[in-house]
Order: structure tokens, then sequence, then C-alpha cells
């Protein structure tokens, strides 16, 4: 498959999106994949196994990645543990817990934890992965996992700071992506809409049916149409000249106009 000898870190692996980009990697021949975790060290170690029994070595590495000192530790170790990194995806991130009110009742704190956890990780876990791939020459990949919100705001749910966090991350794969292309290493985003994760479970089936209503695909996405253009843009040739895009998958709703 062309890829031996290659290695991949993924933020936010422990499950959902994270998870399924990791274990296609491992289907896709990879020697080496790193599974990054905050707090759910269990499905960290079923991903890592899963992984394990395709066998595909697997690390598991626990940082938050909000925090940069914790970034440069988990991307210094992976390379110390695998000799380099080729392949580094940014999927952690999320909204966490909403506060009521409008912007203006919203404390500054939750808007710094909401940039450092959505747009500030990937530009720490970068800065240290394109310093490894531009010393050893290696044709890198860097992929950014953004959102639909970085193109317009749920208002009824008020993610206003995660709205500007991944609309940064969609200028910030650009801005990177023009950097680095000299040195062979593409960098690009991928947007995903309304995917079935964990936290689905959390709405009633008369909710996601009145969602599934608004996409005129007519069906959530699941994790592997994630990851499936994930394996695309992590490819050493097919990728070659796709420089900092953000690839929108929302089965059509967002261009379809009901979103909002």
């Amino acid at each position: 498959m062309g890829n031996e000898g290659r290695y991949a870190l993924i933020t936010g692996s422990a499950r959902g999106i994270g998870a399924a980009i990791a274990i296609e990697y491992a289907k896709e021949g990879y020697s080496g994949i790193g599974v990054n975790y905050s707090i759910d060290v269990e499905s960290a170690e079923q991903t890592a196994k899963t992984i394990r029994d395709l066998g595909v070595r697997a690390e598991i590495y626990k940082a938050d990645v909000s925090k940069k000192e914790e970034c440069e530790w988990m991307v210094k170790k992976f390379i110390e543990d695998f000799g380099k990194i080729d392949v580094l995806v940014n999927d952690a991130g999320g909204a966490l817990k909403i506060p009521e009110g409008g912007f203006d009742e919203m404390p500054l704190e939750y808007w710094d934890s909401q940039i450092a956890l959505n747009l500030s990780a990937a530009a720490y876990c970068s800065h240290f992965a394109v310093a490894d791939m531009k010393a050893k020459g290696t044709r890198g990949r860097i992929i950014n996992i953004s959102s639909q919100l970085s193109y317009c705001t749920w208002i009824h749910r008020k993610l206003l700071p995660y709205t500007a966090g991944k609309g940064g991350i969609n200028a910030f794969t650009m801005a990177l992506a023009n950097e680095v292309a000299p040195y062979g290493i593409v960098v690009n985003a991928i947007a995903p809409g309304a995917i079935l994760t964990r936290i689905s479970s959390r709405y009633t089936a008369e909710q996601k049916q009145q969602y599934i209503d608004r996409i005129p695909a007519g069906f959530y996405g699941e994790p592997i149409d994630i990851a499936n253009m994930a394996v695309f843009l992590a490819d050493l040739e097919k990728p070659r000249y796709l420089i900092g895009q953000t690839i929108l998958i929302d089965g059509g709703q967002f261009h379809d106009g009901s979103f909002v």
C-alpha cells in the first residue's frame, strides 16, 4: 500500500472521528500510530488494541492539547518513539459546556479555553511536527479537522467561540500550507458536518430525524466518511497539488442553504 515506514499521530483519537482515522491508517499499512487522549483512557486503549490487532504498532499519549507544553511533550515523545513524524492529524476539539446567555455575558475564560482547544492546539502540535519534518526532509502531511460551523454559527447553541476557532483553523491551514509547501509538506483541512458519534446519543430520535430532514443526502455522516478523506489527504502522491484547502463533508447541507 506504500505506507510502510510511515508514522502518524492523531490528536483526540480515543474515539469518534479521530479513532476512525487512526484505525484506517493502520488498515492502510502504516507502521506506527500515535493515539492521543486527554481523559478517556479506556477508549484510547481500545483504539490502540484495534490497531495492534491489525499488526500495527500503537502508542498512547495522554496530553491536553490546549496546553502548549503538553503538545510539545507529546509530539517530541512520538518522534522519540518512532524516529520521525510523517502525518499529523489535528482532530482534538469540540464545544465545552456552553454557558447560558449571550456573548456579552460569556465569561472570557470560556472564550480562551475554546480558542486554545479548537485553534491553538493545532498550531502548537504543527509547530513541533513541522520542525521535525523540515529537519529530516520528510514529505509530511498535516490534516486539520475544522467544522461545518467554521462557515456559519448555530446561534441557538451559542457556539460563537467554537465557530471562531474553527474559522481560524481554515485560515491557519491556508497560511501554513503556503509556507511549508516548498519543503514537500502538504497541509489541508476537513470540515465535517453532522457526524454520528457518541455525542449524538444525547439527542432523541425525533431530534435526530428533524436534523436529518435538513440534510440533502438524507442521512447522518459517520466517522468513516471523514477517515476516508483523511486517508486520501495523507497519501504521498494523490493530494500533492491540493494545498491549503478546507474540504466540507456535510451531505450537502451547507450549500443547500438549510443549515441556519
